[in-house]
C-alpha cells in the first residue's frame, strides 16, 4: 500500500470498493471486477463509461468513513471486508479494500 508524506495532522485510506461475486443474478449490469474509488477523504470516482449501482452504494456508503480510519485490533469492521447489496435476487459481494495511505490536514475537510 502506498502512502504518502507530507503535512498534515491526520491520516486517512484511500479505498477500493469493487464487486467480489454475484451469487445470483445481476440485475443492475454490474459485473465482477466494477469498482469505484474513494480517495483524498469524500472524492469518489468511478473509472471511464462504468457505473455502480445506487442500491449497492448505498449499503456499503455507511461503512467507509470508519474503513479509511485505523481501527483497534478488535473491532470487527478492521477484520470485515465484505458487504452485501440489499437485492436478495442478485446476493451482489463487495469487497473494502485500502489502496493509499494518504497525510490530509484536518481544517481543509470542514
Amino acid at each position: 500500500m502506498e502512502e504518502t508524506a507530507g503535512d498534515g495532522d491526520m491520516e486517512l485510506y484511500d479505498l477500493r470498493v469493487g464487486v467480489d461475486r454475484i451469487e445470483g443474478r445481476s440485475v443492475c449490469g454490474m459485473a465482477v471486477g466494477d469498482y469505484f474509488e474513494l480517495t483524498d477523504s469524500a472524492h469518489l470516482r468511478l473509472p471511464d463509461g462504468k457505473h455502480f449501482c445506487v442500491y449497492a452504494l448505498a449499503s456499503v456508503l455507511p461503512f467507509l468513513a470508519a474503513k479509511q480510519r485505523d481501527l483497534a485490533a478488535g473491532d470487527w469492521l478492521a477484520q470485515d471486508s465484505l458487504f452485501a447489496c440489499p437485492d436478495p435476487e442478485e446476493r451482489l459481494i463487495m469487497r473494502v479494500e485500502r489502496t493509499r495511505r494518504r497525510r490530509m490536514n484536518s481544517a481543509d475537510l470542514t
